[in-house]
């Protein structure tokens, strides 16, 4: 299990969140509220939050503006990772990584067999890398985001996690 120290000093991150969704609204979208909730308590920068439709080239267009943006570190997106017809968030924003993070869905799901049983299997969540900007693509469900955020992004977003952490390595991304 993962430990945090005292030091070194906390490090605020400037995420931006998006939930991908034919049905939902800002007002309706309990796993964006959740993810900007978690976030901003843990003292993360909320930068931007929207609903998106499950559309490719949509979903495509918003994260490649912001990891064109230097103002931005993390993205988040919640929903379109399942297996039917209208899920397609991973075919629209794999092609934009510089670099996947296997083991980000594989843990994922290992977290969620607890949960859910192999109702896992319907779920294809992952990260990587795209512009130096971290890119972490979850279920829709509100429990998916918060056994994602509780079990994964928190302690990765955090520099203080030991043995080591995402957070730690963003001078590094840009270094070629």
């Amino acid at each position: 299990m993962s430990q945090t120290t005292e030091s070194p000093e906390f490090l605020p991150l400037r995420i931006a969140l998006m939930t991908v969704s034919d049905s939902r609204d800002l007002a309706s979208d309990t796993s964006g509220a959740l993810l900007e909730e978690a976030a901003r308590t843990a003292g993360h920068q909320v930068v931007t939050r929207c609903v998106v439709a499950d559309d490719i080239y949509r979903l495509r267009a918003q994260v490649s503006q912001w990891i064109a943006d230097p103002a931005v570190d993390v993205v988040i997106s919640t929903g379109g990772t399942g297996v039917t017809g209208r899920d397609s968030t991973p075919e629209a924003l794999r092609p934009l990584l510089d670099k996947e993070i296997e083991g980000f869905g594989e843990l994922f799901r290992h977290y969620s067999l607890a949960e859910i049983g192999p109702s896992t299997l319907q779920s294809r969540a992952f990260a990587g890398l795209a512009n130096a900007t971290f890119l972490f693509c979850l279920p829709g469900s509100t429990g998916a985001c918060r056994t994602a955020w509780e079990r994964i992004l928190a302690p990765q977003l955090d520099r203080r996690t030991r043995p080591c952490n995402f957070a730690q390595l963003l001078p590094r991304l840009h270094e070629r």
